[in-house]
């Protein structure tokens, strides 16, 4: 074991009386990247949220380098070199990236800002920690990623020593996530010390050296990360060995393999062209290309909220040319899209009220919605789908990611689609809810309906998909059936070639 940075010993936290973390411990190496994996609501974000100042333990005890601190807020947590790298990135647009760098933290010359000064800073600090950006670049032009950087860059700035990054590769790019992973290397060999958040298991296993598991506010193990596989992983996050959750599972469609959707040279966009492929029932297609390669266009076309330029549609052999989304539910497609909380659901309406919205005109008798009727479909769906929740009424906003995202799906599955479209659906819920939300789409395929999956994460592609399409810069460049799909490699080639 390497030097010890941080060790946090018997945390405890509850909120109204309810436990969410018992005893925690956590220990951080200096100069190591020290992932934090757990089920919605096992408490890795509370403890990260004690880490970083913006909540207050109970009990328990931090030390910083042998050292017993007390962390009573985020500007506390700050000036004990801990800084957090949120989802939500901060920056301002308009500005540049040395005025980013140094906003709320400007050095100045007398009464003046010294922007001399703080550009001359930026432009080391880049230097130092390889991030090839010039400081007079504004925000608007960087990308995703260079503006990830910039939040970084940032948290140097203010001498940090623990980074705490929470799904950092949520909206990146694979080029994106290849620059970042090289600059977490050279964080490593600066002594910054990274606790490192995702549900994306794969890359937890490329750029962690140890892993800590949490299930109900408690640590259930922590290991080298070297000694444990992804259903170790997932064993521990279940509290089961649930193997074959991330594994593919034989169609058990039994009827016959007649086509359902045919696609002929579609031009979703000036640069999304000649897309075909047909779709036949009791199929599940993924699409699989970068980030930006063309994949929601396709959907989003399919679905009737972007119109086709050039090409033509089949249903059943029948052309159709849905111009929106309420043809589009008409002809039997449903749509759950990339953004759940923008585009999915309206947080602040109930389970009741999200899952009715699009059926809201079947159960209406005139102007009145038939309350027995919604209540009756909610129910329906949360036991179906298991979604936990306290109850119907109960906001959506209240509930965890993965929960969320079955409203979504449950309410595009309410509309009894023949065809369902599914950007991202697993993007930022658990392993626990990532499986519960495939065997869904695995049940609704065998039920003589059909799927088409876009997904960043390959594995779960693999696990969920008859046949896979390659999309690179709007074209597609392959096709893939699953027998011939050797490993993940074969497809991550595929899309950047």
């Amino acid at each position: 074991m390497g030097e010890i940075l941080l060790q946090m010993t018997g945390i405890n936290k509850s909120f109204f009386g309810v436990p969410v973390l018992k005893d925690a411990e956590f220990t951080l190496e200096k100069g190591s990247v020290h992932a934090i994996v757990g089920g919605n609501g096992a408490g890795k974000s509370t403890l990260m949220k004690i880490l970083t100042g913006i909540y207050t333990k109970d009990s328990g005890t931090i030390k910083l380098e042998d050292s017993a601190v007390e962390i009573n807020g985020y500007s506390a947590a700050g000036k004990l070199g801990i800084r957090m790298i949120f989802q939500e990135l901060s920056d301002i647009p308009t500005m540049t990236v040395w005025e980013n760098i140094f906003l709320n933290n400007e050095i100045k010359k007398g009464p003046l800002l010294d922007k001399a000064k703080m550009r001359r800073e930026s432009q080391e600090l880049l230097s130092k920690f390889k991030i090839d950006i010039s400081p007079d670049t504004l925000m608007s032009d960087l990308g995703v990623g260079y503006c990830q950087m910039v939040e970084i860059a940032k948290a140097l700035s203010m001498n940090a020593r623990i980074l705490v990054m929470d799904e950092p590769t949520a909206s990146l790019s694979a080029n994106e996530v290849n620059i970042l992973f090289g600059l977490i290397e050279t964080l490593k060999a600066q002594q910054v010390s990274i606790v490192y958040i995702s549900h994306r298991m794969g890359e937890i296993l490329q750029v962690a050296d140890s892993i800590t598991v949490l299930r109900d506010g408690g640590i259930v193990h922590t290991g080298r990360t070297e000694n444990m596989t992804i259903d170790d992983i997932v064993g521990h996050v279940l509290g089961k060995k649930e193997k074959g959750q991330m594994q593919w599972h034989e169609n058990r469609y039994d009827g016959e393999k007649q086509e359902l959707l045919r696609v002929d040279g579609l031009a979703a966009s000036d640069r999304v062209k000649d897309i075909s492929f047909t779709l036949n029932k009791g199929e599940i297609i993924g699409i699989a290309g970068l980030l930006g390669s063309g994949r929601t266009e396709i959907l989003e076309t399919l679905f009737g909220i972007r119109k086709a330029l050039e090409g033509s549609i089949y249903l059943n052999g029948e052309k159709i040319a849905p111009r929106s989304a309420q043809q589009a539910i008409e002809h039997g497609i449903a749509l759950v899209p990339e953004d759940r909380r923008r585009e999915g659901l309206v947080l602040i309406h109930s389970v009741l009220q999200n899952v009715i919205l699009p059926v809201i005109g079947r159960i209406s008798k005139k102007i009145f919605v038939d309350g027995k009727w919604a209540k009756k479909i909610a129910d329906d769906c949360i036991k179906a789908l298991n979604i936990k929740t306290p109850g119907r009424q109960t906001t959506a906003k209240r509930l965890s990611g993965g929960n969320q995202q079955k409203i979504v799906v449950a309410k595009w599955l309410e509309t009894k689609p023949k065809i369902l479209l599914l950007d991202e659906p697993t993007a930022g819920i658990d392993i626990g809810a990532k499986g519960e939300i495939l065997d869904i789409v695995r049940d609704y395929a065998n039920s003589g309906n059909a799927v088409i999956f876009v997904s960043s994460e390959i594995s779960e592609m693999l696990a969920i998909s008859d046949r896979i399409l390659i999309l690179n810069n709007g074209r597609l460049c392959g096709e893939f059936r699953h027998y011939e799909i050797e490993s993940e490699e074969v497809i991550q080639r595929a899309i950047q070639l």
